[in-house]
């Protein structure tokens, strides 16, 4: 079941958007769901801590307080990956939103066929990222694991490790290079070489400051001084890339 946050502190927007969302549930084939809206960034925030995240969130930017750009960081800041979709009346703020890593960037008033187009890509890139994973040998057996769960992978001796949402998975032995292990991460999209050893997930990454990524975790992780030029340039890419446009 999809889980999707409406939040906007004017209530005929909030409704009005909610409601459109419902309709997009309605006529999707096979989707179920359901729309919680909040009228603050803060009190969506108040629930993202305390309970589940949601998969997708519909944000205004132009909010008092917090902010829908603020709102989404903080977000990121709690390891939220779900897709961000902002709605505003306002272009100055496109830039910005890629900061946080938003699926789209929709002006008010929203047109109900554009909205539906970008609620249908993002239910596919869900659905994409949710079954497509990789099969890890470890010294207890084979283990799957979620590509999009993947933070980031490292040689560390004579194995890989994998740094995961939900944990730490360390290989058995490996008995070739690094990157021709690597090979199945490097085909998706999401995934980045960065050094001999290393590869990052672009997906989690939030920000790129020096040499330091920084993950939707909270976490830091440090690049090799020679990649971090590169690896910045690559992760602008992906997000622009990633981010559709019609």
């Amino acid at each position: 079941m999809l889980r999707i946050a409406v939040c906007d502190d004017a209530p005929e927007h909030r409704e009005k958007t909610a409601a459109l969302v419902r309709t997009w549930l309605h006529i999707r084939p096979g989707v179920n769901g359901q729309v919680v809206s909040f009228e603050s960034g803060e009190a969506l925030l108040e629930q993202a801590r305390t309970q589940n995240g949601f998969d997708f969130y519909l944000l205004d930017i132009l909010m008092p307080w917090l902010n829908g750009i603020q709102t989404g960081r903080r977000l990121r800041e709690l390891g939220d990956g779900g897709e961000i979709i902002y709605l505003t009346s306002s272009n100055d703020f496109a830039a910005d939103s890629y900061d946080v890593g938003a699926f789209f960037y929709l002006l008010k008033p929203v047109e109900e066929e554009k909205l539906f187009r970008v609620l249908d890509a993002a239910a596919d890139k869900l659905d994409g990222r949710r079954s497509n994973g990789i099969v890890v040998p470890t010294s207890t057996g084979p283990r799957r694991i979620l590509l999009d769960r993947i933070l980031y992978v490292e040689r560390v001796g004579r194995i890989m490790r994998y740094y995961c949402t939900d944990g730490m998975v360390d290989s058995q032995t490996i008995r070739m290079p690094f990157m021709e292990m690597a090979a199945p991460l490097l085909a998706d999209s999401r995934f980045c070489p960065c050094g001999a050893s290393f590869v990052l997930n672009l997906q989690h990454v939030a920000g790129v400051n020096g040499q330091t990524a920084l993950l939707d975790n909270g976490a830091a992780v440090a690049l090799p001084r020679t990649a971090a030029a590169a690896f910045k340039s690559a992760w602008g890419r992906y997000w622009l890339e990633e981010t559709p446009s019609w």
